[in-house]
């Protein structure tokens, strides 16, 4: 008898046992987040990475109480467009959009859906916010605006005789173009003479570099997708030439620029998967004020510099986060 009240006291428990753990179950929010970029580079992908690493510190792992869905636009509108119409299909709780042409088709696509951007230098001028500070409505984000004043400040530090700039990048990109027209401000009033050059797809970079070759000083490349996705190619332009290569993108160091100063980007996406587990947690995106990172990340390629002819100053490097020999 006795073993038989064991026996039934066992089965009990273990019954209890397996409830509790349904019941821990189901207090578990399951997620949905969309992700999605213009294309896939260095740049982008560092972002995405941010992103994905910090839903993973706050307890949101892949294929138990998170469904992450990855898609890139591969450079084609088009396919961006065709993008936003799955993802809004899919209903996720959130979508993050790194890049301004993918949040502009997201933005386009949902009024409802929560929307985190990255890596967006102007998120005004792209018309996905009206305003930096509790923008309203599905959107906030993490911006990767540069000071392109302190980056000329820095460019004449290094080159005291810049007088043509050039600047790399594709015009059908709006957050280039916006950059562009601040540049142009910035040096118009120190006397820097600005010379464009567009790409309009990454196979064209290499060309649109050697029309700038023989005719400036030093190349810009801005947070431009098309350009930052194939630098190589025009770093390689750059080196044969001994023309200086300056781009706003910290995590381009190694790749051919004699330097960079701008935001970490990700640090950037580190932001936005900040925003995005706190919409999940219950905020409202519109009263969210969209993030700006610092933009003082300065990192020098010594070889670089040397093979275009430039003499880093000392107090330069002094501010320098990193130095590769």
């Amino acid at each position: 008898m006795l073993r038989r009240v064991n026996v039934l006291w066992i089965a009990v428990a273990a019954v209890f046992i397996i409830n509790s753990f349904a019941k821990a179950g189901d207090h578990v929010k399951h997620v949905k987040v969309a992700l999605t970029q213009i294309m896939a580079h260095p740049a982008a992908d560092t972002v995405r990475k941010g992103v994905e690493d910090v839903l993973a510190e706050n307890g949101y792992k892949q294929g138990k109480n998170l469904e992450l869905t990855f898609l890139s636009a591969q450079g084609n509108i088009s396919t961006a467009t065709q993008i936003a119409r799955k993802f809004v299909g899919d209903k996720p709780d959130v979508i993050v959009a790194i890049s301004t042409p993918s949040a502009q088709t997201m933005f386009a696509a949902t009024k409802t859906i929560p929307i985190v951007f990255a890596a967006i230098s102007d998120p005004m001028g792209a018309k996905i916010v009206s305003s930096l500070t509790k923008p309203g409505g599905n959107v906030t984000g993490s911006s990767d605006h540069i000071d392109v004043a302190e980056s000329l400040k820095l460019l004449q530090e290094v080159k005291p005789d810049l007088k043509k700039l050039g600047y790399l990048y594709n015009a059908s990109e709006a957050n280039s173009v916006s950059t562009l027209k601040v540049l142009k401000d910035a040096a118009n009033k120190v006397g820097i003479e600005i010379i464009p050059s567009s790409a309009s797809k990454p196979s064209d970079v290499q060309a649109a570099t050697r029309a700038l070759v023989g005719k400036v000083d030093l190349i810009f490349i801005p947070a431009d997708n098309t350009v930052l996705s194939v630098l190589e190619g025009a770093s390689k332009v750059t080196q044969e030439t001994n023309t200086p290569l300056f781009t706003v993108d910290a995590n381009s160091i190694g790749r051919g620029p004699f330097m960079t100063q701008g935001v970490n980007f990700y640090d950037v996406g580190v932001d936005a998967g900040k925003l995005v587990v706190r919409i999940l947690k219950g905020e409202k995106p519109g009263d969210i004020d969209i993030v700006q990172g610092a933009n003082n990340d300065i990192r020098i390629d010594m070889k670089a510099a040397k093979k275009a002819g430039i003499i880093i100053p000392q107090a330069v490097l002094e501010r320098a986060t990193k130095v590769i020999q």
